[in-house]
């Protein structure tokens, strides 16, 4: 990733979610690719060839599928994972939180009998929120001031000591801001436009909406502006502001930056129509405070023929800050380590090594999957597979596998069957995340577990972010697949 995407993720068809831009070269028209991968996706479930792979090996696998569903549906231990994770608090990279996770997590994976377990330095940021977020409208001759719930974009210079306050101008992309160029000197940009609800894939909508919070200060600021206000991005519209990365380019200077919730946002949208002149005043004491070390957590069952050739799963460990990150992303680390407890439990020792990984600063640039890769401990390994559950701890409903010379995806397609009566009803090429990208970039397969979204986006970045906003049974769900998944594929390799 170039430094422009750093932190940005990927949906399982190339595209950067937080710009909305693909970043595959494409090998195929948009409509032919997407005829092809529900083509493929039919064939998986519908053709003899797909019934299980080879007789025997289907059988096989099918004894220990069941295994994995009876024992993991019947204790839900993915679920107590997650509170034990979520226990520490927010872990915002650099913040006290980050640090007891790392820890904790090394005595999760000591505790659940893994091998090799141990930690890798990360480099990080640390960013430091504050203790003030506080915005409203400007009181008018005919109405009182009203204030507005907002909450700074991660990475965003504070306000001055006594705030600011400047008019409102409303936009709806970057297209419409450079047109109104020096119009904009001395005001805040409100950025308003929505996520596009006519998407029925909720992380193209978000994808197709988060430019303006990622690069919206920079490109006002080239204008003049002062500052800006960016809508949330859910679908929802309510009183909780959802935070997320935003970049600063460089020589441009540097404006604070705040999301407002999409109730305000409308409030304060409807204001600028009826009165024309609206001003805000905007104060927040965020700040950068430095680079700090951190550490990704390590754990495996080591192969016994082939233990140099690794099947990597994991989730980030780091989270931002107004909830308790417990769909992004303590549930994919969760569902990664609930994976790896189940193998173990029903007594298999795979061939190739099985590696969960959980990652450190992949909300703020990514840092520690480039540092995974370049650990020490990758001298003489061979990563056949990087399975990354970043997409929150909904119900699942597919699976991503492999890049477009469909190796990797006929393989598991082949054992389509034994994925079906856990909730996966097509298996698309795709996968991987930001984290596992490095990975990638040099040869390995893409895996991920696909859930269903539609209301990922509802607490995403924000403070209903929380435990019991995450179903037991759908979480588990996901870890009973990941442990199919990659044994599958510790077994038979790509």
């Amino acid at each position: 990733m170039g430094p422009g995407d750093r932190g940005n993720k990927r949906d399982f068809f190339g595209m950067n979610i937080k710009t909305g831009v693909s970043e595959r070269r494409p090998a195929l028209k948009p409509r032919g690719f997407l005829r092809t991968v529900f083509a493929m996706a039919l064939v998986c479930f519908t053709a003899p060839a797909c019934a299980g792979g080879s007789q025997s090996g289907g059988q096989q696998y099918q004894r220990l599928v069941d295994e994995f569903r009876d024992a993991g549906l019947t204790g839900e231990q993915g679920f107590e994972l997650l509170k034990r994770i979520t226990s520490v608090g927010p872990r915002l990279t650099g913040s006290p939180g980050a640090a007891a996770a790392v820890d904790l997590s090394l005595r999760l994976m000591k505790e659940l009998g893994f091998a090799n377990v141990h930690a890798e330095p990360v480099e990080v940021g640390h960013w430091v929120r504050g203790d003030a977020e506080k915005a409203e409208i400007i009181a008018s001759g005919t109405r009182a001031a009203v204030p507005l719930a907002v909450c700074a974009l991660g990475g965003s210079v504070g306000t001055p000591d006594r705030g600011l306050t400047a008019p409102v101008v409303e936009v709806q992309s970057l297209d419409e801001l450079d047109r109104l160029g020096p119009r904009l000197t001395g005001k805040i940009v409100f950025f308003n436009r929505l996520m596009d609800r006519r998407l029925a894939d909720s992380f193209s909508a978000y994808g197709g909406a988060a430019d303006q919070r990622v690069n919206g200060a920079s490109a006002a600021a080239r204008h003049g502006a002062v500052g800006v206000l960016v809508r949330s991005l859910t679908f929802r519209e309510d009183g909780n502001p959802h935070t997320g990365l935003m970049q600063y380019d460089p020589g441009v200077p540097r404006i604070p930056a705040a999301a407002v919730s999409t109730f305000d946002a409308g409030v304060l949208s409807t204001l600028i129509k009826k009165e024309k002149a609206v001003s805000v005043s905007l104060r927040m004491n965020c700040r950068d405070m430095g680079r700090v070390a951190s550490a990704n957590v390590v754990g495996e069952l080591t192969g016994t023929e082939l233990p140099d050739e690794v099947i990597l799963v994991g989730g980030h460990l780091d989270s931002w800050d107004l909830g308790l990150g417990a769909h992004d992303d303590a549930a994919g680390c969760a569902a990664s380590l609930e994976a790896l407890r189940l193998i173990k439990a029903v007594g298999l020792r795979p061939r190739r090594t099985i590696r969960v990984v959980l990652f450190m600063d992949e909300e703020f640039g990514g840092t520690g999957g480039r540092a995974y890769v370049l650990a020490p401990q990758r001298k003489g390994e061979r990563h056949l597979v990087a399975a990354e559950s970043d997409r929150g701890g909904f119900a699942p409903v597919g699976l991503a596998v492999g890049g477009r010379d469909g190796k990797v995806l006929e393989k598991i397609a082949s054992y389509g069957s034994l994925f079906k009566p856990l909730g996966v009803s097509f298996i698309v090429p795709g996968g991987g995340g930001v984290d596992v990208a490095p990975l990638v970039e040099q040869g390995a397969e893409p895996a991920a577990v696909m859930i269903n979204s539609q209301a990922y986006f509802d607490v995403h970045h924000s403070a209903l972010d929380i435990v019991s906003s995450v179903h037991p049974r759908e979480l588990e769900l996901q870890a009973v697949i990941l442990a199919a998944l990659v044994y599958i594929l510790a077994q038979e390799g790509t």
